[in-house]
């Protein structure tokens, strides 16, 4: 299944069934950035939790970004496509062939990619430590930051509780969060037709999880193992809350994910991190778009 799975992704990157040009044309192409929209550079950047495969997945917005930004070094912190999904049914639209595309490309331009697989995308951490289309497998990584920091970076689901001792539980888990985001939709459809903002439902997947949780503060767990291997911080994902928060000489930071939140944690060129919320950003711009648009003329009367 392992080994069917990943070929089978690599041959929808590839643009099989996709796109009429030859396959090995779109990795050479530029990689087409909106020319009225200036790149936000970053020497670090790490995402997470795309669950590419899923309904889910805020690919649109998630593509947005990834065109909108150039940075030295793209950590890809777990739980980019969700294998616990593509078990139960092969869901495989073409924005998310999209987003493989686009992270491919930055690889084939310079960026240095690294994938630290998670418990979602599991059957890849046979492949930790091997390269695949410029990108490096690893299990964890120490990343030093601009001004010499070192943080240990991880996926997290390590130190879960539900996913280290119970795993039925955390397949459970699993079908209550995707429940819970095809009501999101339903939901939110209803409200835009009322005109009301979005809600975001699935924000109670920590409800559902912390119901069957019986180990200690994730955070604090997380946050431990790092100061155990001398780090004085940890990037991680897997819980869908982006968040930096100082835990004793520690300092964690989580980056969220591309599902709800669709946020990012990045940092600049002076080593500062600082939590980028993609979708609140966007909101921002269109606000401001529409504040400058035009007032229509009046109709002659």
């Amino acid at each position: 299944m392992t080994r069917k799975m990943l070929a089978r992704v690599r041959n929808l990157a590839q643009g099989s069934r996709i796109v009429e040009r030859p396959s090995a044309d779109w990795i050479s192409e530029p990689r087409h950035f909106d020319p009225r929209k200036p790149r936000l550079a970053y020497r670090t950047v790490f995402i997470s939790d795309f669950h590419l495969g899923t309904p889910g997945c805020n690919a649109d917005l998630l593509l947005d970004f990834l065109k909108s930004i150039e940075c030295d070094t793209l950590y890809l912190v777990g739980d980019i496509v969700d294998g616990w999904q593509l078990k139960k049914g092969f869901y495989w639209p073409p924005r998310h062939n999209d987003v493989i595309r686009a992270i491919l490309k930055m690889a084939k331009h310079g960026t240095q990619v690294i994938y630290i697989p998670g418990n979602h995308d599991d059957f890849l951490r046979g492949y930790t430590s091997l390269a695949f289309g410029g990108v490096e497998f690893a299990q964890e990584a120490i990343h030093e930051t601009a001004d010499g920091r070192r943080l240990l970076v991880l996926h997290g689901d390590e130190f879960d509780g539900v996913v280290l001792y119970a795993r039925w539980l955390a397949f459970l888990g699993d079908h209550a969060y995707t429940l819970l985001l095809k009501l999101n939709r339903l939901v939110n459809f209803g409200r835009r037709l009322f005109g009301l903002p979005y809600w975001s439902l699935s924000a109670h997947k920590k409800r559902v999880k912390n119901a069957v949780q019986y180990v200690c503060s994730f955070e604090t767990a997380v946050a431990q193992a790092a100061a155990e291997r001398g780090a004085c911080g940890v990037v991680c994902g897997h819980i869908h809350s982006a968040s930096i928060e100082q835990i004793g000489p520690v300092t964690y930071y989580n980056d969220g994910d591309w599902v709800e939140s669709c946020t990012a944690l990045v940092e600049d060129y002076d080593g500062q991190l600082s939590i980028l919320d993609w979708a609140e950003r966007c909101r921002a711009e269109a606000t401001a778009a529409r504040l400058k648009a035009p007032e229509p003329l009046p109709l002659p009367a």
